[in-house]
């Protein structure tokens, strides 16, 4: 059987049909509702997503979306965020990526300002961590449903199952770099594709579907990709990144805290492959030990922070950037200078993944009728599942229980939590979360609400 070509390019749409199929209203208040129930993580925002856009709205099929999962899987920063941008851009050209991606950000980004403001001038968050106590197992439940939505569409059979459990093995047990597990998923089925296509062929769009559904009803944007582009596209992406990092050191000089903290996150923006977790060590050593931006143990509190806010959860370098100038703050106020740092930081972090969107899913949606990438992206979203139960676990251990350590026997890894540290009253919220969620079907923002009310007054009582 001959492959499609990649060549084929769908029919052009109209603008005006483009308008007519989704506003411009609806779509914002879509974007702003999914922003504001981005809590728990890439698992639990990627569960949001699909749940509103695939099976509510159905403003995307299900292989489109698991397409775009993937490939946004493959880039460096957050794939949540990234893939908020992809599908805005689906739906309405550059300015509705630059929409959808920039609203995916801005609640977190006013939460951890107004949460790194509070403690940088008091020095302690116990208000804040009544509610955190709450917040935090009740995510639990959403990245528990994000595993099994995922998984369920999949996990189709023995070899995607295989594929999953390695990803969680080699993750959990062995540390194995994240890029390399995809890497390998992705070359294990682009092979098996050729061999065993049946196997290998799970992601098939309108076959996955129930009788009678309708997907892909709203026309799509589709650019064909050209080197012109690509070169404007690059163009009008790098002078964004670095233009604000020059102008700062021509005026400031190269010493400058907003020179070092733009360089630095431009850094980290490119190595976060897999995830916040993936950087966040190499981030909290350099703060500390190079910069001196951060005192030992505040990354966990600022990790504490992203963690149940709505936003990407490497949102995280905002307080580190924050808290970088508010005690470097040279000719300004504290104040002034760390909410400067705070924009720079998330610029430098956010502008490359409008960059690597921008820049590559004309060719990303090209390739989508080529049956051996199909295959690729289908091994890499098995093990996709096996990277988000990774995070569930270790996200589990270290809301439930208080001292989690790491031990080693050769080049096995295991994470011990201590049993005497449990948390039952987290213990308590996470179990009523899954019961609203499963059982009872209760919406997110009623279980998120309801579960840090209760988990913060337990907080305050045995305080």
């Amino acid at each position: 059987m001959s492959l499609p070509s990649p060549e084929v390019q769908p029919a052009e749409i109209s603008p005006q049909a483009m308008r007519a199929a989704v506003s411009w209203g609806e779509a914002l208040r879509t974007w702003i509702r999914i922003a504001l129930l981005s809590f728990g993580g890439p698992a639990g925002q990627i569960a949001v997503m699909h749940r509103i856009l695939v099976e509510e709205k159905r403003w995307i099929s299900e292989e489109r979306f698991l397409h775009a999962l993937n490939y946004c899987m493959l880039l460096p920063g957050p794939e949540a965020q990234q893939l908020a941008t992809y599908v805005g851009w689906l739906l309405h050209r550059t300015l509705g990526g630059i929409v959808a991606g920039a609203l995916f950000v801005l609640p977190g980004f006013l939460s951890i300002l107004a949460l790194s403001l509070i403690y940088a001038n008091y020095q302690h968050t116990g208000l804040l961590e009544g509610l955190f106590y709450g917040l935090k197992p009740a995510v639990l439940a959403i990245v528990v449903e994000a595993v099994l939505r995922i998984g369920k569409r999949v996990l189709k059979n023995g070899v995607m199952l295989a594929l999953a459990a390695a990803s969680f093995v080699a993750l959990f047990f062995f540390a194995v770099p994240f890029p390399l597990v995809i890497l390998t998923a992705g070359l294990v089925g682009f092979w098996g594709g050729r061999l065993y296509p049946g196997r290998f062929l799970v992601l098939q769009g309108h076959a996955a579907k129930a009788a009678g559904e309708s997907f892909d009803e709203v026309p799509l944007h589709h650019a064909a990709p050209t080197w012109r582009r690509s070169l404007l596209v690059s163009c009008i992406c790098l002078t964004l990144w670095f233009g604000p990092l020059l102008a700062c050191r021509a005026a400031l000089g190269p010493e400058s805290i907003y020179v070092q903290e733009g360089l630095f996150f431009s850094k980290a923006a490119v190595m976060t492959f897999g995830g916040a977790y993936s950087v966040l060590a190499y981030v909290a050593q350099q703060a500390v030990e190079r910069f001196g931006w951060l005192q030992p143990g505040e990354m966990l509190d600022g990790l504490g922070m992203a963690e149940t806010t709505p936003g990407p959860l490497i949102q995280v370098v905002q307080f580190v950037g924050f808290l970088g100038a508010y005690r470097q703050p040279g000719p300004c106020s504290p104040v002034v200078a760390g909410l400067v740092g705070s924009v720079m930081t998330t610029w430098v972090t956010f502008v490359p993944c409008f960059f690597w969107i921008f820049l590559g899913a004309p060719y990303i949606e090209q390739l989508r009728g080529n049956r051996l990438l199909t295959a690729a992206l289908s091994s890499i979203t098995a093990a996709v599942v096996g990277v988000v139960f990774n995070l569930s676990v270790w996200f589990t251990l270290h809301t439930l229980f208080h001292d989690v350590a790491a031990q080693r026997l050769g080049p096995l890894r295991v994470l011990v939590p201590d049993l005497a540290s449990i948390e039952w009253g987290a213990c308590a919220v996470a179990i009523l979360a899954l019961l609203l969620t499963f059982r009872w079907k209760q919406s997110l923002a009623r279980t998120l609400t309801l579960c840090t009310a209760l988990g913060a007054l337990y907080y305050w009582i045995k305080a």
